[in-house]
């Protein structure tokens, strides 16, 4: 936000100089980033933050620098001097969109005389609005006429964005705030043509669309110089819509960047009735009878309390009770009741960012002044409360960095064919952004377009990553990520973002799959993990699956397959991908790791080699092996796949598997082992037609 130094004296009183005012103004919160010499002025550029909207305007930063000097603020009281016919006999507004448009105000004045702006107006509008070149030089601000240069003025006065319609091109005199039509499209006052998508909050007369809400008006009712009346607009939008329609259509705007960042409703009034007094003293004209209001009024600030005793707590510094009631009200808070040991206030409309009681204590030791705290503060310290999610986050980091993985961070946008490859969270469509990422990822990989969506898997930029690591001749690749992927649902809601770990090894799929495994086994050792069949183009058939517990999903795990590694552009050795959701192991997850005891005695090992059908999986043997052997089981491994149709015949195969017993109570015999390894024959012969080789 850029202030001209001789504008905020026409509100507040400025009796220090330029050095101590920024100096000042950077350590309430308003960080200074330069000051430029314009015209005999001072353009003082402010970084304010996007809590803040009061300050997007000259009143509002001479607000702050009043509460800092104790000084008055003046503030002017516009009050336009108005004709007796009525506006409602002339226009008409209609809100059919109110998720769009919270509230729309429209006053309209008739014979105003269009010309150039009085210098006064041009000197305020250029010291605060201008580009700077590459070469460093100023490219000041051009005034457009008298009506328009007053709509820019008020709006960097107060900051509430306004539009003045040519009345005379309003089709029906209405104004309608609606969703734009099928295949609808607009020419805006920059003459460049916009196409206008559902959810676009449109400013139509009866006829067509003449305005994008919030965004920027359009050309066919500018106000031009055979304009002789006008219709002078102050509205409320939404604030995510404008946002999401100006980075849809790559349009912002000084007014967009006010509407993002949700300014008061409250001065929609006062902001109308401001240019509407500056055009009748610089333009003529009269002004038509009230004002058109419509939409939702807006609704007043809930109490905040604060206890004195919080502000030491807090800020480590003594503040004496008798200086915060001065200080809040010089912020336009207002004090309701102030008791010895708390007050409570009502924040202004303006500041929606004052909620809580720690707000109120920012509020005050900025303005009180945070250079007073001394640098050895004893400042309370508490610990913070780790939550189930870093719990398991620390186990996801400690198991993979123990199983020989390096951990990856990767990059959000991702390229359309990556989505195509490989995203099996959801069919949806994929979130499209504005502005695509440039650079080392556009130019390490050929041929995969911009790369401007939004990731919904992190496996495609893994493998990217293992590309990159080949080609640098570093084929052992052993990577995981724990980032968010985003899942759309709708267009019209955000999106899902789930906390996922994206695996790429260059081992073999079962040394993987252990390693996921002995994961879970460590979040908790009493879940087991189910598999079932996976087909999916990017991997192998035979060596993949997807993983579920509990018949919940929790990912994927598989091989690249050779068409997959061809995309990549991965070279000769295993590809190995995986990617779980991490909200089902938080779910799952044991708080408190308890001890169990381990069996004294001695276990006895038993080998089994049955010849299945084809179709039988290997989960699906080791879920009756496990139950067949009850208790006594400890540990059930696979040990390999065989086939031999000349021995066992078509569709047959020999599973190879060894099983672990041990009692925990008692040394088991050899009889009790050969009784359990029957019921295991038995139950595989009975419920897949196994028989043991």
């Amino acid at each position: 936000m850029i202030v001209s130094h001789q504008w905020l004296q026409e509100y507040v009183e400025i009796g220090v100089d330029h050095d101590e005012l920024v100096d000042r103004l950077t350590m309430s919160g308003l960080n200074h980033e330069e000051t430029v010499e314009i015209g005999g002025d001072q353009a003082i550029d402010l970084e304010v933050t996007s809590n803040r909207a009061d300050c997007l305007g000259h009143i509002g930063v001479a607000r702050e620098i009043a509460a800092l000097y104790g000084t008055e603020l003046k503030i002017p009281d516009p009050q336009p001097a108005e004709s007796s016919s009525p506006v409602s006999d002339h226009c008409s507004v209609e809100i059919q969109c109110p998720e769009l448009c919270y509230r729309y105000t429209a006053r309209l004045i008739r014979g105003v005389k269009i010309g150039p702006s009085p210098e006064w107006l041009v000197k305020r509008l250029q010291s605060a609005i201008f580009t700077r070149k590459e070469d460093g030089t100023i490219t000041p601000y051009q005034p457009i006429n008298n009506v328009v240069d007053i709509t820019n003025y008020v709006m960097f006065e107060c900051g509430q964005p306004l539009h003045a319609f040519d009345f005379g091109k309003l089709a029906g005199g209405k104004i309608i705030v609606r969703e734009p039509k099928s295949e609808e499209e607009i020419v805006a006052i920059d003459h460049k043509t916009y196409p206008l998508d559902a959810g676009t909050c449109v400013i139509a007369d009866a006829e067509n669309p003449v305005c994008i809400g919030g965004v920027m008006g359009g050309a066919e009712s500018e106000v031009g110089d055979a304009t002789t009346d006008v219709l002078i607009e102050a509205a409320y939008f939404s604030p995510l819509d404008v946002r999401k329609t100006a980075r849809s259509l790559k349009l912002h705007s000084p007014s967009s960047f006010r509407f993002e960042r949700d300014i008061d409703s409250h001065q929609l009034d006062w902001a109308s009735r401001r240019c509407c007094e500056l055009i009748l003293e610089i333009a003529g004209g009269e002004l038509c009878q009230g004002v058109i209001d419509e939409g939702q009024q807006p609704s007043e600030t809930s109490s905040v309390q604060l206890r004195y005793a919080r502000l030491n707590k807090i800020l480590g510094i003594e503040i004496p009770p008798a200086e915060v009631p001065p200080i809040l009200e010089s912020l336009g808070l207002k004090v309701t009741d102030n008791k010895a040991e708390t007050i409570t206030i009502v924040p202004p409309t303006w500041r929606k960012d004052i909620t809580r009681e720690v707000d109120l204590i920012e509020e005050v030791g900025r303005v009180y002044g945070y250079d007073k705290v001394p640098d050895d503060a004893n400042v309370p310290m508490v610990s913070s409360h780790r939550t189930n999610s870093d719990r398991v986050m620390d186990k996801i980091r400690a198991v993979m960095t123990g199983s020989g993985f390096d951990e990856a961070m990767t990059a959000t946008l991702v390229p359309q064919v990556w989505v195509e490859a490989f995203s099996p969270w959801t069919t949806a469509e994929p979130i499209l952004v504005s502005q695509p990422m440039l650079g080392v990822l556009e130019k390490g990989s050929q041929n995969i377009g911009a790369v401007n969506i939004v990731r919904q898997s992190l496996v495609p930029s893994l493998l990217e990553a293992k590309r990159i690591n080949d080609f640098r001749s570093n084929s052992e690749v052993e990577l995981f990520e724990t980032a968010k992927v985003y899942l759309a649902e709708s267009k019209t809601e955000l999106p899902r973002e789930p906390l996922m770990l994206g695996i790429v090894s260059s081992r073999c799929y079962s040394t993987v799959k252990g390693v996921i495994e002995s994961l879970v086994g460590r979040i908790n050792p009493d879940c087991r993990i189910e598999v079932l069949p996976l087909e999916h183009p990017l991997l192998d058939v035979n060596y993949s699956c997807e993983l579920r517990i509990d018949d919940r999903l929790l990912g994927y795990i598989g091989s690249v397959s050779k068409a997959g590694k061809k995309q990549f552009k991965i070279r000769a050795g295993d590809a190995v991908i995986a990617e779980l959701d991490t909200t089902l192991l938080e779910e799952i997850a044991v708080s408190i790791t308890i001890h169990k005891n381990q069996s004294v005695y001695q276990a006895i090992a038993r080998d089994f080699n049955f010849i299945v059908d084809d179709s039988v999986t290997w989960q699906e043997i080791e879920s009756t092996v496990r139950s067949a052997s009850g208790d006594y089981c400890e540990a059930i491994h696979y040990r390999e796949t065989f086939r031999d149709e000349a021995k066992d015949g078509a569709g047959k195969k020999r599973l190879l598997l060894s099983v672990t017993l041990r009692s925990e109570t008692e040394t088991m015999s050899g009889e009790q082992a050969d009784a359990t390894c029957q019921e295991i024959i038995a139950a595989c012969k009975k419920t897949h037609q196994a028989q043991l080789s």
